[in-house]
């Protein structure tokens, strides 16, 4: 298995009602197979993953393993408060068939380094599966410093990580840091052309749900290092990018994707997306038809 280019972290769609949209979710992973994404995610932060009620969570990792049927990976968001809990899902996880866990650091707990470091361990010594770390500190309340990353990468059970802090000095850091077969990938849509310029393997991307075609073309330009290139596709992305975080994520793409026809809503307590940014909504949504045309044509 590597790790790659455009990784879709992938929404949850729902019905009216609340359920799980099962014909939304099956044409959202087509329309990933489609466009040339090179990895999703299941259930992680984008996917409302602690809305989902555990059969819930089986369902979609199970149909989304039998959908990519081993073409690209499937990795599954398995990350708790707890180590135990953890392993727990890490082990349902494989039992599944995910190809690797995407763990992000113990939220609300706020455990040391050294906590972090026996963490991560205990999850790729008991779990199962191959483990990609996952720094967000902005959600989690702790952060995962380069040398605590350095030193987990020895270890041959964990085999990269999501770093979601924007600023080039971290991403720097990280890449001096890892082995061969440690991939680092951004988790900022906004800063992740970059990172892939100054060396990063790709990006689990959320923008990539709306635009998995010019995603995986920024990505190709990118680590390519055709810098120009990947500049004109980063300006042609930078409101999207931008609307992506007027609220929480993922009101506004949940908004992107409603009126493109996947799903409908979100669950409490998250609240669909405020008057004040609807208009801007629908604008985007002609400019991303028009971006992912474009890419489409490129590509074939």
């Amino acid at each position: 298995m590597q790790l790659y280019g455009s990784i879709t972290a992938l929404a949850t769609p729902f019905t009216a009602a609340g359920d799980i949209d099962h014909s939304a979710w099956e044409r959202l992973l087509q329309a990933q197979l489609d466009a040339g994404t090179q990895g999703v995610v299941v259930a992680g932060s984008t996917g409302e993953a602690a809305a989902l009620f555990d059969e819930e969570y089986d369902q979609l990792l199970r149909s989304a393993v039998a959908f990519f049927r081993g073409r690209i990976p499937v990795l599954a968001g398995t990350g708790q408060s707890s180590t135990a809990k953890t392993i727990r899902c890490n082990r349902r996880a494989a039992e599944l068939g995910a190809d690797a866990a995407l763990v992000v650091t113990p939220p609300y707990v706020r455990p040391t380094q050294a906590g972090l470091l026996a963490h991560f361990r205990a999850v790729a010594d008991g779990g199962g599966l191959p483990v990609v770390l996952y720094n967000v500190p902005i959600r989690t309340g702790c952060d995962l410093l380069p040398e605590t990353a350095g030193a987990l990468a020895q270890h041959p059970g964990i085999v990269g990580i999501k770093e979601a802090r924007g600023d080039a000095e971290r991403m720097q850091a990280l890449l001096s840091l890892r082995r061969e077969d440690f991939c680092v990938l951004s988790g900022d849509d906004p800063t992740a052309s970059r990172a892939m310029l100054a060396g990063a393997d790709g990006v689990i991307s959320v923008a990539s749900n709306v635009v998995p075609a010019t995603m995986r073309r920024l990505c190709d330009l990118a680590r390519g290092g055709d810098a120009a290139g990947a500049q004109v596709e980063d300006a042609a992305l930078a409101g999207l990018f931008h609307f992506l975080g007027v609220e929480p994520n993922p009101i506004p793409l949940k908004a992107l994707l409603q009126l493109n026809g996947i799903g409908d809503g979100l669950r409490l307590p998250l609240q669909p997306l405020s008057s004040a940014h609807a208009a801007q909504a629908e604008r985007l949504l002609a400019d991303i038809r028009s971006l992912e045309q474009r890419s489409r044509v490129v590509a074939a």
